[in-house]
């Protein structure tokens, strides 16, 4: 990460900590009263080979023992009503400013991965984590809603293992490299643009 791309991404997190701060915690007790404990939820994710940390997003699932593996058709019924209207509106990821904040992350940059496909396409991932994992991305908003089509119509978590690992990896990762060819500040803020335009405001208000 090179020192601008580090110092817009303090910038804009410490900017928006500030304005979000009571919202989010509004927001906190409504979910602490509406959903009960746990707020939030914490999983590993992967910065680079060999170095995970932990993110941290908003809960949306209903709570269970173990729990892994990218989220498909075999998790839907787990999702709850507030959850669905969480991830929707993306405002389940307002937890991840701590995450950019600590350097964990970027604002633009490859999904952080899961330690289990790092471990098995360590050729794809040595590539692709060469730039910061991000909240959005190129990947995010070219390939997302295919993606989530795709998941959506897993019925085990075997098979939802089988199309993220045969269909999205290789194709985010695709997307991923085309950014980091032509990463510049320019590009982060037309992304960040990109995702608050065609993201947040259409599912939010979409009928």
């Amino acid at each position: 990460m090179t020192p601008q791309k580090r110092l817009f991404d303090l910038v804009l997190a410490l900017v928006l900590a500030g304005i979000l701060a009571v919202p989010f915690l509004l927001l906190l007790g409504y979910l602490l009263w509406r959903e009960g404990r746990p707020v939030f939820y914490v999983s590993e994710r992967m910065q680079a080979p060999g170095q995970p940390f932990q993110l941290w997003k908003l809960r949306t699932m209903t709570v269970v023992q173990d729990d892994s593996g990218v989220s498909g058709g075999d998790k839907a019924t787990r999702i709850t009503p507030m959850g669905r209207f969480l991830r929707r509106a993306r405002l389940d990821e307002i937890p991840q400013l701590w995450n950019v904040i600590r350097g964990d992350m970027s604002f633009v940059g490859p999904r952080p991965p899961l330690r289990s496909y790092v471990e098995r396409f360590p050729d794809v991932y040595a590539q692709v984590l060469r730039s910061r994992p991000g909240i959005t991305g190129l990947a995010t908003l070219k390939f997302h809603a295919h993606e989530d089509w795709l998941l959506r119509r897993c019925s085990t978590a075997a098979e939802t293992d089988a199309v993220y690992a045969r269909c999205c990896v290789p194709k985010k990762a695709h997307l991923d490299l085309i950014y980091q060819q032509n990463q510049s500040v320019c590009l982060d803020l037309k992304l960040i643009a990109e995702t608050f335009g065609r993201v947040l405001v259409k599912r939010l208000f979409k009928k």
